[in-house]
């Protein structure tokens, strides 16, 4: 199945996921990440309302699971993937609940990359919800308990144009990681 090249934020933030490592991709849809991170070496649990076009990809170190993560109270309906990430990945997705069970998800030293649309998007096209939108630094305030790597807010014009928030951060300190 072909797929769409994964975000060039997470391409360029997957290096710091520990080799061979856990990692969830949150709201996965057609699967570009998993893929992606299936091809560097990761074990990869691939979360998504509708899996039809994660299927192809299960196997010995992918897992698919069809979740509705904003059904439930996110720690109910989060509690089948236990916890102890090595990394998580959440591209064009936004549901605020999740974000204290993603930081508990990750293990000592994970990696959260996150990229999704901010305020101002609505000039764009979609979304154009406030609740879809995050506001200015609202990832840096929901994440202060990790360790910021890099983060970016601002209009894009790639891969297509909006305004986007990016944030690559480590539970813990940075330690000896590599150079993205």
């Amino acid at each position: 199945m072909s797929r769409e090249q994964p975000s060039a934020w997470i391409s360029r933030f997957a290096p710091l996921i520990r080799p061979g490592g856990r990692v969830l991709d949150v709201a996965a849809g057609s699967g570009r990440h998993t893929a992606f991170l299936l091809e560097l070496g990761f074990h990869v649990t691939a979360v998504d309302r509708r899996t039809e076009g994660l299927l192809d990809l299960g196997g010995a170190r992918c897992t698919v699971l069809a979740l509705d993560l904003e059904a439930n109270p996110p720690d109910a309906a989060l509690a089948p993937l236990g916890t102890g990430f090595d990394g998580i990945v959440v591209t064009n997705y936004l549901h605020r609940p999740l974000f204290p069970w993603l930081v508990a998800a990750l293990a000592p030293g994970g990696v959260l990359i996150y990229e999704t649309f901010s305020q101002g998007n609505e000039r764009f096209g979609h979304p154009r919800n406030p609740a879809f939108l995050l506001r200015t630094g609202e990832l840096l305030e929901a994440f202060a308990g990790l360790t910021v790597v890099a983060f970016e807010q601002g209009e894009v014009a790639h891969p297509t144009p909006g305004v986007r928030q990016r944030l690559a951060a480590i539970a813990g300190p940075l330690g000896h990681l590599p150079r993205p």
